[in-house]
């Protein structure tokens, strides 16, 4: 638990708060090998360990590990589970002073919100910079928000498949999202903790989001039209294709392990991101401060976080005077091509993490 309320971007503060991290590798004596990895909107602390709920291997554990590209027998990795979250970090779904679940009653946060309360989970273990911060997607945005906002405790910055603002395309995208939970009976206006949980709404909404993941021809290699078990259409609306049975299988599953209240929050804290204007309206004042080396990738079929944007965010880290390097890799999986096999991406991150 954080000795101190943490202030938030809306105004007031946290008091309370508890931060659920993961450790992997040995803190070096001068405690300058820490690399704090981010992550995503549905990701959690357990980046190369068991997932405690679904019993999967950590959703980065290609990356983190023995001789991987951020390698644990060099790294101290932390990774914190993020503010508004689901899975030990105090959230929607913890318990206010009152011994209730905050449910709708918790604030609507930032991402600096969530990076402020890594800084000070970073201060409660005694490290003050770090060999590096590492992100993909949100991750990325926390990766940017620590440089921008604490620009004296990164050496290396590596932001993957991300952006410096949330575009009207994807905010458009999260509201389907939080209006299919909003939507679903059993959300009771956020008060459902103890009963039946808006799972079907949630399941929409991830459904909904998952497709923004992936890329066109990914889809169709994998699906193209394909039926499911069956020899004919069933004029009917059961999944008749592959790519509907996939869907559904992916939001029901994201049920069990994530909660609707953390989905509506954690999405509206990225939909808020806009570097530029915390910075007085310009992206370069973001980083005039910065200390840090840069890395910016890009993936030529996400489509969610295109290249183009990643070209912008390198643009005004040139203008800041900030070293800066850029790679668009290519990849056929869309947006979650960070989490999946790209050798490409392996030689990157080891290359810049040095």
């Amino acid at each position: 638990m954080l000795a101190q309320p943490l202030p938030l971007d809306g105004g007031g503060a946290l008091a309370g708060v508890e931060i659920a991290y993961e450790t992997y590798g040995t803190l070096a004596a001068d405690r300058s090998n820490v690399v704090l990895v981010c992550h995503a909107l549905t990701g959690d602390q357990y980046v190369a360990s068991a997932h405690p709920v679904t019993g999967k291997s950590g959703w980065w554990d290609r990356m983190v590990g023995p001789g991987k590209p951020i390698d644990t027998a060099r790294f101290h990795v932390i990774c914190p589970n993020v503010i508004g979250s689901c899975m030990g970090s105090t959230g929607p779904a913890s318990d206010g002073a009152d011994g209730a679940p905050h449910a709708m009653r918790f604030p609507v946060i930032t991402i600096r919100d969530m990076v402020r309360a890594h800084v000070a989970l970073l201060d409660a273990l005694g490290i003050d910079r770090l060999h590096a911060v590492v992100g993909g997607s949100m991750g990325g945005m926390q990766a940017l928000s620590l440089a921008a906002n604490w620009p004296e405790r990164a050496a290396r910055v590596l932001a993957i498949a991300t952006t410096a603002r949330h575009s009207a395309q994807n905010i458009a995208f999260h509201e389907v999202g939080r209006q299919a939970i909003m939507a679903d009976p059993n959300w009771a206006g956020g008060n459902y903790y103890g009963g039946a949980a808006p799972d079907a709404g949630l399941a929409v909404a991830r459904m909904a989001a998952h497709i923004t993941y992936l890329s066109e021809d990914g889809l169709t290699d994998k699906f193209g039209r394909s039926l499911q078990d069956r020899d004919a259409k069933s004029f009917g609306f059961d999944a008749d294709f592959q790519v509907e049975s996939y869907l559904r299988y992916q939001g029901s599953g994201f049920t069990k392990r994530f909660d609707a209240n953390s989905y509506l929050y954690i999405t509206r804290a990225m939909d808020y991101f806009d570097l530029a204007e915390e910075h007085g309206g310009r992206l370069a004042e973001a980083f005039a401060g910065a200390t840090a080396r840069f890395c910016v990738v890009s993936f030529d079929s996400d489509w969610l976080y295109p290249t183009s944007e990643s070209r912008h965010l390198v643009h005004a880290l040139n203008a800041a005077g900030a070293p800066v390097s850029f790679v668009e890799l290519s990849a056929p999986f869309g947006h979650d091509s960070f989490l999946l096999d790209v050798p490409a991406l392996d030689r990157v991150v080891a290359g810049f993490l040095g």
